[in-house]
């Protein structure tokens, strides 16, 4: 009897795949929910194979209507064939996402069949400080953002003594934490809450693993509300994983004790910042810390605390399985590894891409993305969520890595790439960028709390046609303070689209218009 593989990834559901199932089942198929491939545009993408773990043929935009005029066939017009062998899959280098899209997210033995707790077992067969190394000698950096190398956090938190809490006595438990940063707020971003929908135990397991090498007894995942999907489907991940001995006391056999829970953010754009998580997980207003002390010092409750974002420590439990050599051997210069670019916007196919740094952007946007939706000119590309300078179509030649991009003008950011055609107004986009930042500055430092006000109201100035000249002088001088002066990269990137649109695209500050709201 064949087996259907439907997603129950959020994207898919959004666009039936909770009916394409039922109505698979109400056939008498065998029917298994796993994760999305990625692939977005062919959402609900349903395959069918012999057995379980057997090759798969896929059909794309499955309805349930399909369903019920009959099973679909080879003869069938959304027949997609091998899905392996889909040349936007074929072309990847998966190792974060190496399930996802074809294991059930909250079935232990497909876990395991997939080659899940490898790199666990592999961990805890070294000792936590060659397991530090392992991270170290693979290059990897944090996915967050700012591109910190993980190894060289990881061994700061691991120097340090357990502490207990903040104003408790010195004679309380002591403890560190694994905290994971799973407030993904950039737009053009989904990749975090792919991963928890698709594949928890994957960061389960990258969790553990760190927990093991800094000396952790406690981990929290900082998750924001506006993933349900997720929310439900780590919880269940975490409570199977307690079940199984993933998580908890003496986990598989060993010393390590090390559990596992969700917090759930409410949804403050500048808590992904790393202190103003931490002041979220307090219990008091997401606001920026003043550092030092640093948070692998002094983090959570007053304690030694690792903080990484989803795709970096999602990313561990493969260098531990496959090697930190073969790891390294990915990517260019500094950049090493894979990345999960998520590809959004005006764009013909969205979806994820993992691939090796160095991938130019023109190939993420013309091979894998297809150009824009809309078939219109590509006009411009922002790049590292919405803080992330504008490239034109002549800058794309650029490599997506750390550095080459920041050489650029931009930055990789959390990996979003967003396209926009030539219906575009640029200078609009400016404006967005100065108003998001007063919707979602915390309000601690001067330069990002005023200077996004006043900035906003700069450019509606420019816009109207008054004093151009003069104001425009004014804006790039207020973009000057801001970058140098804010706590944090709220206020310190805005300026980013703001001058990247003015300097690129001058000419849609040209023309006056009447400003609303």
């Amino acid at each position: 009897m064949s087996i259907w593989f439907v997603p129950r990834d959020a994207a898919a559901r959004s666009m039936g795949a909770d009916a394409v199932a039922s109505a698979l089942a109400a056939r008498g198929e065998k029917v298994i929910r796993n994760g999305s491939r990625g692939m977005l545009w062919m959402e609900p993408l349903v395959e069918r194979a012999d057995d379980r773990h057997g090759p798969r043929v896929g059909w794309s935009n499955v309805t349930a209507g399909q369903i019920d005029a009959g099973i679909p066939d080879e003869q069938s017009d959304n027949f997609i064939g091998a899905v392996e062998e889909v040349e936007y899959l074929a072309k990847q280098n998966r190792w974060i996402y190496e399930r996802v899209g074809i294991t059930d997210p909250v079935d232990p033995e497909d876990y395991l069949a997939h080659g899940g707790l490898t790199g666990l077992k592999n961990a805890l067969a070294m000792s936590g400080s060659d397991v530090v190394q392992a991270v170290t000698d693979s290059g990897l950096r944090g996915r967050g953002g700012a591109g910190f190398p993980a190894g060289i956090k990881w061994r700061t938190v691991a120097d340090q003594p357990p502490a207990p809490h903040a104003g408790e006595s010195q004679n309380a438990p002591a403890h560190k934490y694994i905290c994971v940063n799973a407030d993904e707020g950039d737009s053009g971003t989904f990749a975090d809450r792919m991963l928890m929908e698709g594949d928890p135990f994957c960061l389960l397991e990258g969790m553990t693993i760190a927990a093991h090498a800094v000396g952790a007894d406690r981990g929290l995942v900082y998750l924001r509300s506006e993933y349900p999907d997720a929310i439900a489907t780590l919880q269940s991940a975490i409570w199977i994983a307690r079940e199984q001995g993933w998580l908890g006391d003496n986990i598989l056999g060993s010393d390590l004790c090390f559990d596992v829970e969700i917090r759930v953010g409410a949804g403050s754009y500048v808590c992904g910042e790393e202190t103003a998580m931490l002041e979220s997980l307090e219990g008091r207003r997401g606001m920026v810390r003043a550092k030092p002390p640093l948070p692998a010092i002094k983090g959570l409750f007053g304690t030694p605390t690792v903080i990484n974002n989803v795709l970096t420590i999602a990313s561990v439990p493969s260098i531990l399985a496959r090697g930190a050599e073969a790891y390294a051997a990915l990517g260019q210069n500094r950049s090493l590894g894979t990345q999960v670019f998520q590809l959004a916007g005006n764009i013909a196919r969205g979806g994820i891409v993992e691939t090796a740094f160095g991938i130019s952007a023109k190939e993420l946007i013309e091979d894998f993305g297809g150009g824009t939706r809309s078939g219109r000119p590509l006009r411009a590309v922002q790049i590292g969520g919405p803080l992330g300078a504008y490239l034109t179509p002549e800058k794309l030649d650029v490599a997506m890595e750390y550095e080459a991009l920041i050489a650029a003008g931009g930055m990789i950011g959390h990996g979003g790439v967003v396209l926009f055609d030539d219906s575009v107004n640029m200078a609009e986009q400016a404006r967005f960028a100065m108003d998001f930042c007063v919707e979602e500055s915390c309000g601690k430092c001067t330069p990002c709390r005023i200077g996004a006000v006043r900035g906003l109201e700069t450019i509606d100035k420019i816009r109207a046609g008054k004093d151009v000249e003069a104001n425009t002088e004014l804006l790039r001088d207020l973009c000057d303070v801001m970058t140098q002066g804010s706590l944090c990269a709220m206020g310190g990137l805005t300026p980013n689209p703001v001058l990247s649109a003015l300097n690129e695209f001058p000419e849609d500050f040209a023309s006056p218009v009447i400003v609303t709201g």
